[in-house]
C-alpha cells in the first residue's frame, strides 16, 4: 500500500541482489536466530540513504511530518533542529485544520508526539487529543453501523486509531473491536486482494489490546482474549502468506509487515524470509526506492529492529546516530535523468464498460502524471482530472468528474499493461511503448 491515508498500489518485483550484500548476510543476522531482522552495528551505514532523505527534505504538511518526527524518535536519532521544526509545524497544522483530520492522521500525531517519553506529552494533554481520537474513533464505528460496515476512512486508519488509543489508553469499546477486526471483514481487501499493510497495522492494533486484557488495563473477558489471538494469528498468517521473495505485498508494504511479524509468536524465522527480506530491501534502497521521505520513514523501524509498540518506551537502537553519516546535502533523486528524446505511450480511462483512448508524446524520463496532464490537453473532456497532493505525492481525486469516495469504496487505479503500479502518479516513469491506464475501480 504505498499511501494508507489515500491510495492502495500492487505488487512490485524485487531486481537482482548486489553482490556485495550476500557478504553481509551473517553480519545482519544476529545469531543466526532472525528473531529480529534488524541491521546489525557494524552496517548502520547502509541505511544512511534514508535517514539522509528524512533528515534534508522540505515539509509542509503536519502529516508528514508526523511520520518523520515518529521515526526518527522511534529508531533513537537525536536532531533538535529538525524536532523542534517537526513539532512546530505538527502543533501549526492540528490548529489549522483540528476539525478536518481524519482518525488515522490524528492516531499519528499522537504517536509522533508521545514517543520515547518526551515533553510533547503536554501539548497532548492539553489539547485533548486522546479524547478527540477516541471521538474520531467512535464516529467510524458508527458510520459502519450505517454504512455497509464501511469506516469514514479506511481500515488502515481504523486500525492505526485503535493502536494509538490502546497505548494512550484512550478509550475504545472491546465489543466492536471483536466485532470490527474479525479476519474475513471486507475492509481487509482491496480490489479483491489482502491488502498486507492494513492487515499488518490491524495485527500491531490487536497485539496491543491484547497486551492491554492480559494486564488488566480494560475490561474484557476470556472469549474476548481468546478472539483477539485467533485474529492476530489469521492476519500474520494471511501477511505470510502474501510474501513474494521477501517482500510482503509490495516494497512499501514490507516494513508495516515487518513490524507486525515482529510482535507475533510464529515469526517468519521459521522459513528462512528474513534474510531474503533483508536482500531485498537493502538492495532496493542503494537503488532509491525510498527517496520519499513517508517511505523512508515507514521502513526504517523494522530494519532497527523497532516497531509501534516501542512508543511509550525509552527509545535507542544499536544504529546510535553516531553510527549515522548525516549529510546536509539534498538527498539523490531515484527520478533518471530527463534526456532530449521523446517517447510515445499509449493511454486510456476506464469507466465501467466505457474506453477513451489516445496515443500521447512525452519526454523520455517522464511520469504518469505527465501522460495524464498531456492526454488532458489533447482531450480536456475525455481526459480531465483532479488531483491533490499526499505525503506519497500527487494522488487522483477525479477523472471526468468522477471522485473517489471512501464510503463508497471507490478510487481510481492506476496500471501499466493491466497491472496495477506499485508507485504513484508521480513517481512511476513511464516507458515507450507502454499501455497506461486509469481505471474507476471499487475496493
Amino acid at each position: 500500500m504505498s499511501s494508507p491515508f489515500r491510495y492502495t498500489v500492487g505488487e512490485m518485483r524485487p531486481s537482482h541482489q548486489l553482490p556485495l550484500l550476500g557478504l553481509l548476510l551473517f553480519s545482519l543476522i544476529p545469531s543466526q536466530r532472525c528473531q529480529i531482522c534488524e541491521v546489525s552495528r557494524e552496517n548502520c551505514s547502509y541505511l544512511n540513504p534514508l535517514v539522509n532523505t528524512m533528515v534534508n527534505s522540505n515539509y509542509n504538511k503536519g502529516i508528514q511530518s508526523a511520520n518523520i518526527l515518529l521515526t526518527l524518535r522511534l529508531v533513537g536519532i537525536q536532531n533538535q533542529s529538525l524536532e523542534k521544526q517537526l513539532t512546530q509545524q505538527i502543533q501549526e497544522d492540528m490548529k489549522s485544520r483540528e476539525s478536518k483530520i481524519s482518525s488515522g492522521e490524528l492516531a499519528l500525531v499522537i504517536l509522533a508526539l508521545g514517543a520515547c517519553k518526551n515533553l510533547d506529552e503536554t501539548f497532548i494533554r492539553d489539547a485533548h487529543l486522546v479524547s478527540k481520537l477516541g471521538e474520531k474513533f467512535k464516529a467510524e464505528i458508527e458510520n459502519m453501523e450505517t454504512h455497509n460496515d464501511n469506516p469514514l476512512t479506511n481500515y488502515y486508519q481504523l486500525s492505526l486509531a485503535l493502536l494509538a488509543l490502546c497505548l494512550s489508553n484512550g478509550n475504545y469499546s472491546i465489543t466492536n473491536v471483536i466485532r470490527y477486526f474479525a479476519p474475513e471483514n471486507k475492509n481487509y481487501y482491496f480490489d479483491g486482494q489482502f491488502s498486507v499493510d492494513t492487515g499488518a497495522m490491524a495485527v500491531l492494533a490487536l497485539t496491543c489490546v491484547k497486551r492491554s486484557i492480559e494486564k488488566e488495563k480494560i475490561e474484557a473477558d476470556i472469549k474476548d482474549l481468546n478472539k483477539t489471538n485467533v485474529y492476530i494469528t489469521s492476519l500474520v498468517n494471511k501477511t505470510l502468506s502474501a510474501e513474494n521473495d521477501g517482500l510482503f505485498g509490495n516494497i512499501y508494504s514490507t516494513g508495516i509487515s515487518m513490524q507486525a511479524l515482529y510482535v507475533s509468536s510464529n515469526y517468519y524465522e521459521l522459513n528462512g524470509t528474513c534474510q531474503e527480506t533483508l536482500h531485498t530491501v537493502l538492495h532496493s534502497i542503494s537503488q532509491g526506492a525510498f527517496h520519499l521521505p513517508i517511505a523512508a520513514a515507514q521502513i526504517l523501524p523494522a530494519l532497527m529492529g523497532k516497531t509501534y509498540l516501542d512508543v511509550n518506551k525509552d527509545c535507542s537502537s544499536a544504529c546510535s546516530p553516531v553510527k549515522f553519516n548525516i549529510s546536509t546535502d539534498e538527498p539523490v533523486s531515484a527520478t533518471p535523468t530527463i534526456s532530449p528524446s521523446n517517447i510515445s505511450v499509449n493511454y486510456s480511462v476506464h469507466i465501467d464498460e466505457v474506453f477513451n483512448s489516445t496515443k500521447v508524446t512525452v519526454r523520455k524520463g517522464s511520469v504518469f502524471l505527465d501522460v495524464m496532464k498531456a492526454a488532458q490537453k489533447q482531450n480536456k473532456a475525455a481526459f480531465r482530472f483532479t488531483m491533490e497532493d499526499s505525503p506519497w505525492g500527487p494522488y487522483i481525486t477525479s477523472v471526468q468528474g468522477i471522485t473517489a469516495n471512501n464510503s463508497d469504496r471507490t478510487y481510481w487505479q492506476l496500471l501499466s499493461n493491466g497491472e496495477p503500479l506499485s508507485q504513484g502518479a508521480g513517481s512511476y516513469v513511464v516507458k515507450n511503448g507502454e499501455y497506461l491506464e486509469v481505471r474507476w475501480s471499487k475496493y
